[in-house]
């Protein structure tokens, strides 16, 4: 009976084949794409931060943006923080408007126009329907532009 069990040094051997070499390379390139990808991304937002992406008009629109909006929500005229020091309440660009008790809207800001401190916009105001057009005058502060009425 012991010859009928096949002994173990009886069976065929199998070679394996263990040469297959696997690589780092493409796990290092893929960590050094990322890596250059992040330093592009903080290098990006360092050297070209989104505030210095608004252009002058966006400025001068926000200014103005900001005086209606003042006018609408506040009794005061001028809107606090949104007019220049020497700013005549007569002479409001929105003086036929704010007594009114009325909400006015802002239409549109065109013809944005930078000489300096000084800036002039084409501004469109409504109030009930009825559209008003008129040139508002604008004057460089330390935080932004102001409404002025020169």
């Amino acid at each position: 009976m012991a010859d009928s069990e096949p002994s173990a040094q009886d069976e065929p051997v199998i070679p394996i084949d263990q040469t297959d070499e696997r690589s780092m390379t493409p796990f290092i390139a893929a960590a050094v794409v990322a890596v250059l990808v992040l330093v592009g991304i903080v290098l990006g937002g360092i050297l070209s931060p989104a505030e210095k992406n608004v252009t002058e008009a966006d400025r001068i629109t926000a200014a103005v943006q900001n005086f209606v909006e003042g006018t609408n929500a506040t009794d005061e005229v001028p809107p606090p923080g949104s007019a220049c020091a020497d700013f005549d309440p007569d002479r409001s660009p929105l003086a036929d408007q704010e007594d009114s008790g009325k909400t006015i809207e802002l239409r549109s800001v065109t013809g944005q126009t930078v000489n300096g401190d000084r800036a002039k916009a084409t501004v469109t105001t409504a109030m009930d329907g009825a559209e008003q057009t008129a040139t508002w005058n604008l004057v460089r502060g330390e935080r932004g532009w102001l409404i002025c009425t020169e």
